[in-house]
Parts: structure tokens; sequence; C-alpha cells
């Protein structure tokens, strides 16, 4: 066998499942960038947004006795000269919005 080709085949094969195990981790999920355009897009149905923020990680939340992992999120806009600021749950598989409050 010749160790030149012995290495090549072992340094493809490391990078592809390396490469694999990346694909199949993030397989499913949103981004948070994703969720968020989202739900600026959902409030921009009501009228102009200022600002936007959210997590870059996921935390648990439970609705409803369901169990979800969720970034949290907020929009704030001004209305009648106040400002309106609102907090959101965004589901990491999805990017639905699961819950809405203002604050």
């Amino acid at each position: 066998m010749n160790w030149k080709s012995f290495l090549t085949g072992l340094t493809i094969g490391l990078i592809s499942g390396f490469a694999a195990s990346e694909w199949v981790s993030h397989k499913g999920k949103v981004s948070p960038e994703k969720a968020l355009t989202h739900a600026k897009e959902k409030f921009k149905e009501r009228g102009p947004i200022s600002g936007s923020w959210i997590q870059m990680t996921s935390e648990p939340f439970e609705k409803n006795n369901f169990a979800y992992d969720v970034y949290r999120g907020g929009v704030s806009r001004t209305v009648d000269d106040s400002l309106e600021q609102y907090e959101f749950f965004s589901d990491v598989k999805t990017g639905a919005i699961l819950e809405v409050y203002k604050l």
C-alpha cells in the first residue's frame, strides 16, 4: 500500500465526516437571523418598526405543556410619539412566533 494514497484517503474521509456531522447537527434549525427577519416581517404588517434584537443562543420554553427550543427577541416601534416594545419567542425548528409580550 502506498502511504501517500492512504494519507490522502484518510484526510478526505476525516474532512467528509466532519462536514457531514456539522450538516446533520444544523439540519432542521432556523438561524437566529432568519427568525428575526420573519418576526420583523410579521410586525411590519401592523406598521413600521424602529429597532429589533435577537439572542443568538436558544433556550428552553414551555407553552401549553409542550416543550420548545426558542430564540428570544424583541421589536420596538413608535406609535403616536410613544415607544412600544415587544418581546417574542420564536421556535428554533420552524421560525414561527410562539408568544409575544408587550413590555
